[in-house]
């Protein structure tokens, strides 16, 4: 499997994110620009980046250089495209269908998601029963087994 091959389209993301890990196996790290910036994570949760970096993304045979932030931390996929990629592309993506439409001179294209990779990255890794939750709650929540 190449580096880039896993890759989310994150609608919710306001940066185009990599991970220096696959910079690293690359060998594009002396490329990559000090810059720290502090990203929120989903659940909120604060990163600083180590720097950016400029690649190309081709999509189906369209490329278009993207700045990427660099993140030490780990997360499911090798890059994330957000928000920046998507407008520069003048991308019309489709999350219920997971689609991604955009014009070239020539046409239109379409890239199709694949729904076995998107399920295996959205399963669930492990199973925490509720009495181990319970319990690091503290003693207001003993005995609750929430909603079923």
């Amino acid at each position: 499997m190449e580096p880039m091959a896993t890759k989310l389209r994150a609608a919710g993301s306001s940066a185009n994110i990599i991970r220096s890990r696959v910079v690293d196996q690359l060998g594009l790290m002396d490329q990559v620009v000090p810059a720290a910036r502090a990203l929120n994570d989903f659940n909120m949760v604060s990163e600083i980046t180590k720097g950016e970096i400029i690649l190309p993304v081709n999509v189906a045979r369209t490329i278009q250089e993207t700045k990427f932030h660099v993140i030490k931390g780990d997360m499911r996929y090798n890059a994330l495209l957000g928000r920046p990629w998507i407008r520069n592309m003048r991308v019309v993506p489709s999350m219920l269908h997971q689609v991604l439409k955009f014009p070239t001179p020539e046409r239109i294209k379409t890239v199709y998601g694949k729904h076995p990779v998107a399920k295996e990255m959205f399963a669930i890794d492990k199973v925490i029963p509720i009495s181990a939750l319970s319990s690091t709650k503290g003693s207001e929540s003993k005995g609750k087994q929430g909603v079923k």
